[in-house]
């Protein structure tokens, strides 16, 4: 473990919900949950005003609602929250080679690979800069820590949060640790933790005091050295810059099992002109078609078929992954499919063309992706998610309340407006359309004021 606390962790405040809040005024201060609002949806990210009613992600939708019934309840916005990480991550970059993402809004940063910092003043500064920067881009707040380890500066970020930055000093590392709980550890899941709170172990102190040898036997070999090792505060794993991606995928989750076969393969071809638009925008081609099958009762199935080289068309691929759908029995119901491609490379195969029937397919428009087969209409819910953009002929930019029973309910405003007005239309009202998200900070902000050498640092999140 190095002397010096320049392993930075980053975790931006509730990233989809702070998102939401930054892009619409009437929604700040309040509480706000993305996530699926079909009857099986589950919460992405609630905002810390939902959070005091106990709502947190991986939270049942339904569950979310009972808890927090005037909540604002949003579909995500994927591509702008991907849109606003890349901004962030940039910003990482720009700070070290070695930047390590962990998802859309969590990275590590190697300060020291960078020049960035040295020791613990500058490592406060850099910490500070990047807070400020993160804000004057994006109007967003991110939680920032600083340790010698990954480890640590992971549990310091948790510690800052919201909107703070903690630094832990070296040589404190284990006082730190001992009173907190064993799930704070890295790997500490629930059935861990119950094993060790069964033999009467709760704290990182009591792990420590316990011995390796205990911890062998009662976790295995592997668990059992890295638990005792975290339990001393050591930890000597580097920071890894980005990998490249090791697969393309697409899923959907439908809210109603669906029975019929036919639907299911028009489904998985859908899904499969999805994954190969992905692969093209990427650049990329792949050898190995994945099929993911969740059935009615939880059970999920995957099967592969591996081509003789690297494709991305999509009549191959739909036809590898309708063989593989042969191989799954869905007479119970399908609740969940995905298709994926694997075994990534930069060029295509031109021979496997033949695989699709002599005929060299393109992908359908985007249109048609959205009605494949002849389907019962759309509901208006989901032509008009709640929390998407929109714009009126008259009226502007907005986004959508809600909807249902023929009519949209929108409100009119934008990032850096007052909170808006309210209006309802028919859901097929041509003066109203999808529009794309309009940016979070529209202009070139001033220099942060009034940083100073501390950068306004808290030292714990308020």
């Amino acid at each position: 473990m190095r002397s010096a606390p320049t392993i930075l962790h980053l975790d931006m405040d509730a990233f989809f919900a702070s998102v939401e809040q930054a892009s619409k005024p009437s929604l700040r201060g309040k509480a706000v949950v993305v996530g699926g609002l079909g009857p099986r949806g589950v919460v992405a990210t609630a905002s810390y005003e939902a959070r005091i009613f106990g709502v947190h992600s991986a939270m049942p939708m339904a569950q979310a609602r009972r808890r927090a019934p005037n909540a604002a309840y949003l579909v995500p916005r994927f591509a702008l929250y991907r849109s606003i990480s890349e901004q962030v991550m940039g910003l990482l970059k720009a700070l070290s080679p070695l930047v390590e993402p962990l998802s859309l809004d969590e990275a590590f940063v190697d300060l020291e690979a960078g020049g960035a910092a040295w020791d613990e003043r500058s490592a406060r500064l850099a910490g500070a800069k990047l807070r400020a920067d993160i804000r004057a881009v994006t109007g967003l707040t991110g939680s920032v820590g600083l340790a010698a380890s990954k480890m640590l500066a992971k549990i310091a970020s948790e510690q800052a949060k919201p909107d703070g930055l903690v630094l832990i000093e070296p040589g404190t590392e284990r006082a730190l640790l001992g009173p907190l709980p064993v799930r704070t550890l890295p790997g500490v899941g629930p059935a861990t933790g119950d094993h060790l709170r069964r033999a009467g172990i709760h704290t990182v102190d009591e792990l420590a005091e316990a011995g390796e040898d205990e911890l062998v036997r009662l976790l295995g070999k592997a668990h059992g050295h890295a638990l005792f090792a975290m339990a001393l505060a050591r930890d000597e794993r580097p920071v890894v810059a980005e990998r490249e991606a090791k697969s393309v995928s697409v899923e959907d989750t439908y809210d109603v099992d669906i029975h019929d076969r036919l639907r299911v393969g028009t489904e998985v071809r859908r899904l499969a002109d999805r994954c190969v638009r992905r692969l093209r925008a990427a650049g990329l081609s792949g050898r190995t078609i994945v099929l993911k099958v969740r059935r009615y009762d939880f059970s999920t199935l995957t099967r592969s078929e591996t081509l003789r080289g690297p494709t991305d068309d999509p009549a191959v691929v739909r036809e590898a992954a309708a063989r593989l759908l042969d191989s799954v029995d869905t007479t119970g119901g399908v609740r969940l499919l995905g298709v994926g491609v694997s075994g990534l490379a930069d060029y295509t195969q031109e021979d496997l063309f033949a695989q699709a029937g002599g005929h060299v397919d393109d992908l359908p428009h985007e249109e048609a992706e959205a009605a494949p087969a002849p389907e019962p209409e759309t509901p208006a819910e989901r032509r008009w998610p709640a929390g998407h953009d929109v714009r009126h002929a008259v009226h502007g930019p907005g986004w959508v309340q809600g909807s249902g029973l023929g009519r949209v309910t929108v409100r009119f405003e934008t990032p850096d407006s007052e909170p808006g007005r309210v209006k309802t239309f028919r859901v097929d009202d041509p003066a109203l359309q999808p529009a794309e998200p309009l940016p979070l900070v529209s202009r070139r902000p001033r220099e942060a004021e009034g940083t100073g050498a501390d950068g306004g640092v808290r030292a714990e999140g308020g």
